[in-house]
């Protein structure tokens, strides 16, 4: 007989992180964007004429992907790619006028997005709930970088906190 497992935390952030980049991508797609074209506009919105490197680093992901995102979002009319004035083999990609007024779009399905997630929670839950998540983040990235700097991950001290 299996025994019933209560929910675990991860797997309820990974079925809300996936909840929502669903429900954002569907309004998004009602713009005409894809999956991952927000985040290298908003990227570019920010800070304008980034190189493909530095947009693939900053989002995470790898350069093959960012290549190919760079070059639908140009197709489509929202960025622009111009060869560097000081190296001719670096490139620098440029929100088009276009790209810019789209901005606003991206912003929009955020904000409705956000809206809709976080129906029923009281400013101060809301507050909470920001802290909690900045907190897991911190966690996690300090995680990640013991991992990137100590070959030896083997030891477990998942409830050392929990006293």
């Amino acid at each position: 007989m299996v025994k019933d497992r209560k929910p675990l935390i991860l797997h309820r952030l990974q079925s809300t992180a996936r909840l929502t980049r669903t429900a954002l991508a569907t309004r998004l797609l009602g713009y005409g964007f894809y999956a991952g074209q927000d985040a290298v506009m908003l990227q570019l919105a920010h800070e304008d004429g980034l190189s493909p490197s530095v947009l693939a680093k900053r989002l995470g992901v790898r350069p093959p992907t960012i290549t190919k995102t760079i070059s639908r979002l140009q197709t489509q009319g929202f960025v622009k790619k111009e060869g560097s004035t000081t190296d001719q083999r670096q490139a620098h990609i440029f929100l088009t006028e276009t790209g810019n007024e789209a901005i606003k779009s991206i912003e929009k399905s955020i904000r409705k997005t956000e809206k809709d997630a976080m129906k029923g929670f009281d400013k101060k839950e809301r507050k909470a709930f920001v802290k909690m998540l900045s907190r897991l983040e911190i966690n996690l990235s300090a995680a990640e970088l013991l991992r990137q700097t100590s070959p030896d991950d083997d030891h477990d001290d998942d409830d050392a906190d929990d006293e």
